[in-house]
C-alpha cells in the first residue's frame, strides 16, 4: 500500500496490520520524524519524506493507494494516481464531500463536469460514506467523504491523453454548447446533433463517441 499524507499515523497503524508493505509519503518534517519513531520497529513500514506531487507513485510497482487528501491539492493527486493505470489496484481516498460528489456525478447534474469524466474514463468511482467535521481535530468547516476508485482493466479509449484534451475543451465554458467550446480545437463540428448540446448533457459514452467521430474530420 502507498499512503499519501499519513500525518501522525492513525490510519497507518491499521494498514501495517493488513499489508505486507506500507510506503507512507509525508511532506511535513516534524510529522515525518514522529512517524519514524512510532514505526521504528515495524519492518513492513517505509517512509518517504517529500512532496507527493514530486514522487513517482509507480516506483513500487502495482499497489493500493490510500490517503486523507489535503483539500487544496486533491485534483492533482487524483490525476497522478489515475495516471498509474494498470499499476493501480484501487484507491481509497478521504476528501472534501463537494469534490467526492463531483467524481461520482452523472450527466445532467450540477456536479457533473470535467473532473467526473476525467475520473470515470479511467476508473469506477463510488462514494462509500460521508464523514462529519466533528470526526477531525481541529474540525474543518466542510463535510468529507470516502471514495473508492477501481481502475478499469480495459482502457476506455485508445488515446487517453487525446480524449482528456477533448473533454477539457468540452467543459471549458459550461454555459456554452459543444459547438462553441470545440470550435477553437476542431473548427467545424459537422452536423452532429450533440454539438448543439452542452457537455454536461452528454454521458461519458456519448462524449467518447463524439470524440471518435470528430477525430475523423481532422
Amino acid at each position: 500500500m502507498v499512503e499519501i499524507g499519513p500525518g501522525r499515523g492513525a490510519l497507518t497503524a491499521h494498514l501495517v496490520e493488513r499489508a505486507q508493505r506500507v510506503v507512507a509519503v509525508e511532506l511535513d518534517h516534524i510529522l515525518a520524524a514522529g512517524l519514524r519513531l512510532k514505526f521504528a520497529h515495524t519492518p513492513q513500514f517505509e517512509l518517504v519524506e517529500g512532496d507527493v506531487l514530486a514522487t513517482d507513485l509507480g516506483r513500487w510497482g502495482r499497489a493500493v493507494v490510500v490517503g486523507n487528501l489535503p483539500y487544496y491539492i486533491t485534483s492533482p493527486i487524483l490525476e497522478r494516481t489515475l495516471a498509474l493505470g494498470p499499476l493501480l489496484k484501487r484507491a481509497v481516498f478521504l476528501m472534501q464531500k463537494e469534490v467526492a460528489e463531483r467524481l461520482v456525478a452523472g450527466p445532467g447534474s450540477r456536479d457533473y463536469g470535467y473532473l467526473s469524466v476525467r475520473t470515470r474514463a479511467q476508473a469506477d468511482a463510488r462514494l462509500l460514506f460521508t464523514v462529519p467535521p466533528r470526526a477531525f481535530q481541529p474540525p474543518p468547516k466542510v463535510d468529507s467523504a470516502v471514495v473508492l476508485l477501481t481502475i478499469r482493466q480495459t482502457p476506455l479509449v485508445e488515446d487517453m491523453p487525446g480524449f482528456l484534451k477533448f473533454a477539457a475543451a468540452c467543459f471549458h465554458q459550461k454555459r456554452k454548447n459543444l459547438k462553441n467550446n470545440l470550435a477553437a480545437v476542431y473548427g467545424e463540428t459537422g452536423d452532429f446533433a450533440e454539438a448543439r448540446l452542452r457537455a454536461e448533457q452528454l454521458s461519458l459514452e456519448q462524449l467518447v463517441d463524439l470524440w471518435r467521430r470528430l477525430r475523423e474530420l481532422v
